[in-house]
């Protein structure tokens, strides 16, 4: 059995290989001291880890391909890299629970990532959907054990899979993410006392940091409701019916709730406080807002995607997770992901016809070209081709 290239030994006499210079290329030369003949050793592990490499250098950095390579298209770099897309990251399986875990969710195209978080910043799981839904983020959540406390924005579905997965789990809801939603049902500028009142406690939520400002800001809030709760239960009623069945109202229905906007921004934090997940950062300890998350490696990935615009949606998931791999401090464990599959992907077989073609049918609906019903266009028609009868014409 002949020997491999790569080896120490001559293929011809057998004799120890010794150095020699290098190629032009910078690989090592190796030279028989017997036969002189000379060889280089081939590794194509080292060379796929270098391809990777300058593949991480475009990536996770801001310089073009033409950058990379020296050239003026980067085309080379483009087709030696192709394979490092096929890549599939991972990150390591969380064994002990953490005691913090922040986490949120950021749009790539018509994809949402999930992503979770401990304290630090270093990413423990993700999970691709199509929409922040309660069985999206149930995939998230069983990969990680539970926590002591976890912090969300209190989008869609959460609620429910953090009750479902982690039962146990304090909840902190962002506190950032409630002032936006109060901004929105009340607007930076109230026109009412009553929502100009309940827009300022919500600036002065943010503001807590101990146990003695929430309970001062527990009594404005109860305080805030013996005065002005009576308008979140008005109610005003139409007066007159529209013919396709429904009232000449807002909604359409018989009556609806006056002071609407102020109700649901008073409801958002009433329910907020009645469930506990207001203060929790006070007596257990933690972040109260997302921005760590969302400020961080969401920033990190949309500047990614901005540098590299232009990439296929494919491209675009793949380079989000390797930003991720990246902040978890894990890069260096890539050439162990490499596979058979990513090097050499299974070519697709071309179809194989069994049967020979039956040609075109001749009892049917189809056309033929005997009939004369073809579509002819250009200038060099004549009558004989168009099928016309010149003795019926004449």
């Amino acid at each position: 059995m002949p020997k491999p290239s790569n080896t120490t030994s001559c293929l011809l006499c057998t004799i120890k290989l010794v150095k020699n210079g290098k190629t032009a290329a910078g690989t090592q030369r190796w030279k028989c001291p017997s036969c002189g003949a000379s060889t280089s050793r081939k590794r194509d592990d080292v060379t796929r880890k270098h391809q990777l490499d300058r593949f991480f250098t475009w990536l996770l950095g801001k310089h073009s391909q033409p950058e990379i390579t020296g050239t003026q298209t980067g085309r080379s770099f483009r087709r030696k890299a192709a394979w490092c897309w096929r890549i599939t990251p991972r990150l390591p399986t969380v064994t002990l629970p953490p005691k913090y875990v922040i986490i949120d969710g950021t749009y790539i195209g018509s994809w949402c990532l999930l992503i979770a978080t401990e304290e630090h910043q270093i990413p423990l799981a993700w999970q691709w959907c199509s929409t922040e839904s309660q069985a999206a983020w149930e995939a998230l959540l069983r990969q990680i054990p539970a926590p002591l406390v976890v912090i969300c924005d209190g989008g869609s579905g959460v609620r429910a899979a953090i009750r479902e997965q982690w039962p146990d789990t304090l909840t902190q809801r962002c506190l950032f993410h409630i002032w936006m939603n109060l901004r929105t049902h009340l607007t930076l500028r109230p026109r009412t006392p009553a929502g100009q009142a309940l827009l300022e406690l919500g600036k002065r939520l943010r503001r807590v940091t101990n146990t003695d400002d929430a309970v001062a800001w527990l009594q404005q809030l109860n305080d805030w409701h013996s005065i002005y709760g009576h308008l979140t239960t008005e109610r005003s009623y139409a007066k007159k019916r529209l013919p396709g069945g429904l009232w000449d109202s807002p909604t359409g229905k018989k009556w609806w709730y006056t002071h609407d906007r102020l109700r649901k921004a008073y409801n958002l934090l009433a329910e907020l406080q009645r469930r506990g997940h207001l203060f929790t950062y006070l007596t257990a300890g933690g972040p109260k807002t997302t921005s760590r998350l969302e400020g961080g490696i969401n920033a990190l990935i949309k500047q990614t995607l901005r540098l590299h615009r232009g990439m296929t949606i494919d491209h675009q998931k793949r380079a989000a997770e390797w930003v991720l791999v990246e902040r978890a401090g894990l890069l260096h464990t890539a050439p162990a992901m490499i596979t058979e599959a990513a090097i050499a992907p299974p070519q697709k077989q071309r179809p194989r016809f069994t049967e020979p073609d039956p040609g075109p049918a001749f009892y049917d609906t189809a056309l033929s070209s005997e009939e004369g019903l073809w579509l002819r266009t250009g200038w060099g028609l004549s009558a004989k081709t168009c099928g016309w009868n010149l003795d019926l014409a004449a």
